[in-house]
């Protein structure tokens, strides 16, 4: 019992991260309808960010946050004003080539880091990087803890954002129904582009938080797009709750199959889940959820 309910902890830690994940995908699909395929790349990026600022400058990585996330949102930015808003506007360009440009992002990114800072595995340490506190017999690893309570401070404060402010407002009709939002009077080009920037500073927050407990590398934002894809799939696409839902799930059973299966067989657990929700709840989650 002690060995599941640790697991169990380690598994809500994890999912709480792998929602900011998921919701910064669930975003960018609700308001344009792709798949954003560069997803993992863009945290990627962000991890890098977070290392060199770490490395060389010696602040926290936590407190990283606070030009990561900016800095990934201007890239966002940048990538949809100049590469995926063209593609928008021909009519006879299809869906999938906007698809198609965010690979090529991701791929681009990945080699241009690899080519900065070679493809050996580098980390973050700090003086808590193995700090644990205990709750009985139940152990709570310290960084994970804190990457938890930011992320969930995140999502209320993106929840706030969506729900209370105009421009939150126009991003959630615009998702729900864009050609009645353009008649409404808002501008879908700019939401389009503050989205996709927001959907990529959700992403530099996960890859800051989980730098301290995972090694770096330029591919390790392959793995992440695919975890971000499960999650969006497994909550419903669109569906902000439903990610969150969906990367709790995905933390959980990624856990228990660390602990029960093998560890090796850990990342295999994501593909395995996506392929239920293919066969079995292909709609995920998204009837139960509003927002």
């Amino acid at each position: 019992m002690q060995e599941l309910i640790q697991a169990l902890v380690a598994g809500v830690l994890m999912g709480g991260i792998y929602a900011l994940i998921g919701i910064g995908m669930t975003l960018i699909m609700g308001v344009m309808k792709i798949i954003n395929l560069a997803h993992g790349e863009l945290m990627m990026v962000a991890m890098y960010i977070t290392y060199v600022l770490a490395q060389y400058f010696g602040l926290d990585p936590y407190f990283s946050l606070l030009i990561a996330m900016p800095s990934l949102f201007i890239i966002g930015v940048l990538i949809q004003k100049y590469l995926l808003n063209p593609l928008l506007k021909v009519d006879s360009i299809l869906p999938e080539n906007q698809v198609l440009m965010t690979v090529g992002v991701g791929m681009v990114l990945t080699e241009v880091m690899r080519f900065i800072f070679q493809a050996d595995f580098k980390s973050v340490k700090t003086s808590y990087s193995s700090t644990a506190f205990y709750l009985g017999t139940i152990s709570f690893n310290l960084p994970m803890v804190v990457a938890f309570g930011i992320a969930v401070a995140l999502t209320i404060c993106l929840f706030y954002f969506l729900l209370k402010t105009d421009v939150g407002k126009s991003i959630r009709a615009t998702a729900q129904n864009k050609e009645a939002a353009l008649l409404m009077g808002i501008n879908a080009e700019k939401i389009t582009v503050m989205t996709y920037g927001l959907g990529a500073s959700l992403a530099a927050a996960s890859g800051t938080l989980l730098l301290p407990i995972y090694y770096l590398f330029p591919s390790i934002g392959g793995p992440f797009t695919l975890k971000a894809f499960v999650i969006t799939m497994l909550g419903g696409m669109g569906s902000t709750v439903g990610a969150i839902v969906g990367g709790v799930v995905l933390g959980v059973a990624e856990s228990l199959g660390a602990t029960y299966i093998k560890m090796g067989l850990k990342d295999s657990v994501a593909m395995f889940i996506f392929l239920l929700v293919l066969i079995f709840l292909p709609g995920g989650l998204k009837r139960l959820t509003k927002v």
